[in-house]
């Protein structure tokens, strides 16, 4: 696991968060995004395909650069998204961002993390965004 590190492709071309091929996970506390960052390590997922995401990391670079919750995107189902990973955000909750592009990888990552406290999940596929806990 590393921390989180936003890159260019991770958003879209107006900068909205769209991390294309990655899952994000939230979790109640950091202790409980560590050990589900573990079970995938365990798993075979990739050091480097592992992000932790802190409260701020939400505030800063989902939320808006400000951390103004009023800084969403209204189109689509991103708003709602990105509305819920605020409200966990401000809430204490941390989040794995969880690099899962294809079918397979998406499987692995949510079996090995069966019984672990996922509070909201989403995939984000080239267009669609899709709910995988909560």
């Amino acid at each position: 696991m590393r921390p989180f590190e936003l890159e260019s492709s991770m958003k879209t071309l107006t900068g909205v968060f769209y991390p294309t091929g990655w899952t994000v996970l939230m979790f109640p506390g950091a202790q409980d995004a560590q050990q589900a960052a573990r079970k995938l390590h365990d798993a075979g997922v990739a050091d480097r395909d592992v992000m932790l995401m802190t409260p701020q990391d939400f505030r800063t670079h989902v939320l808006g650069a400000t951390g103004d919750d009023h800084l969403l995107p209204s189109a689509g189902s991103e708003g709602d998204t990105v509305r819920r990973f605020g409200e966990l955000a401000a809430q204490g909750h941390h989040g794995l961002l969880v690099h899962a592009p294809g079918k397979e990888d998406s499987g692995r990552v949510m079996q090995a993390l069966q019984g672990c406290p996922i509070s909201y999940g989403q995939k984000y596929r080239k267009l669609v965004i899709e709910d995988v806990a909560g």
